[in-house]
């Protein structure tokens, strides 16, 4: 388990587009960087970059904030959020030039061996 802060742009209301498409990307930073050049370069230089990807109805980036009670170091260093109207607009996202400048810019602070992305569509469950 990560506890998280988090920070994005877009409706911050879960019940927005529930059924959209969403891409969920697990991360790990780049060998030699530190927990903090990462946060910082993920959501000030790479943050901005990822807005522009067209379609994009929301982004957020889970930084990890310390947990006491972790029973060790976390296996990804961040959760990112891509939340478009459906999974068509997603693919549509995935082939314009904004995607491909977000996804190279992800040299400079992702470990790519060590990352794991999810294409979702999300069934909120009733109380």
């Amino acid at each position: 388990m990560i506890i998280c802060i988090e920070f994005g742009f877009g409706p911050a209301s879960r019940a927005v587009n529930c059924r959209g498409g969403q891409a969920r990307y697990c991360i790990t930073r780049r060998p030699g960087m530190s927990v903090d050049e990462f946060s910082r370069y993920w959501r000030e230089v790479h943050g901005p970059i990822g807005r522009r990807i067209p379609g994009l109805r929301r982004l957020v980036q889970s930084h990890p904030i310390p947990d006491p009670d972790q029973m060790g170091p976390p296996t990804f260093d961040g959760m990112a959020e891509l939340w478009f109207d459906d999974l068509a607009a997603l693919r549509t996202a995935r082939h314009s030039a904004e995607w491909k400048a977000s996804s190279e810019d992800e040299a400079n602070f992702v470990d790519e061996t060590r990352t794991a992305l999810f294409l979702t569509e999300e069934h909120e469950i009733e109380r």
